[in-house]
């Protein structure tokens, strides 16, 4: 049977933006705006159109800072849900703790990197992407944040087992995290680098 990834807040994005290991798997894209033409319109912290144990994996990128604090234990927790025993979520989000010294260096607005969407500040990236909103797609505000061990506690509180985490360049930090411990504490770093993350 063809594993399942469910990309959670997928955007426009589709499997061609998933790591090469996800090629062969069945990709089911989810986000808050039909605009995007996801397969299923849904919020990430009511992932009800899903049944309990139904993804081998959940990709999630630059989308869960899209939440409000409160609702990130939520979200998490749903992702936790959908996925199999031995199922696994990665969860990139920016770290705000590398933006922050652009901040202190008075830096709030230098173009950091090009992305798909155009230049990207550190405004941006504190705040959620200024043109994107600005053309009336308040989905793209920033509403919390987060630091490597933020993350951790954040995945922690939900239920997942085995966390590793990474900074990437990009200014990212990417977290695996599986559903139920694993006997190999050097599994979920061997997941990093086999999605190349």
């Amino acid at each position: 049977m063809q594993p399942i990834i469910l990309n959670a807040g997928c955007g426009q994005s589709g499997p061609e933006r998933l790591p090469p290991m996800f090629g062969s798997w069945r990709h089911m894209r989810v986000d808050i705006d039909p605009q995007a033409q996801p397969d299923v319109v849904a919020d990430i912290t009511d992932l009800s159109p899903f049944s309990d144990n139904f993804a081998d994996a959940l990709w999630t990128s630059h989308c869960v800072e899209h939440l409000f604090q409160h609702q990130v234990r939520t979200a998490l927790a749903e992702f936790l849900r959908v996925l199999k025993p031995d199922g696994f979520a990665v969860i990139l989000v920016p770290d705000v703790q590398i933006i922050a010294r652009y901040v202190a260096e008075d830096r709030l607005h230098e173009v950091l990197y090009e992305s798909p969407a155009g230049p990207i500040t550190a405004h941006d990236i504190l705040f959620g992407h200024s043109d994107s909103i600005e053309q009336g797609n308040l989905h793209m505000a920033h509403k919390t944040a987060f630091t490597p061990s933020s993350i951790i506690a954040a995945m922690q509180d939900a239920g997942f087992a085995d966390i590793a985490i990474r900074r990437r360049p990009g200014l990212e930090l990417a977290c695996v995290g599986r559903k139920t411990a694993h006997a190999d504490q050097n599994h979920m770093a061997g997941l990093l680098d086999a999605m190349a993350l």
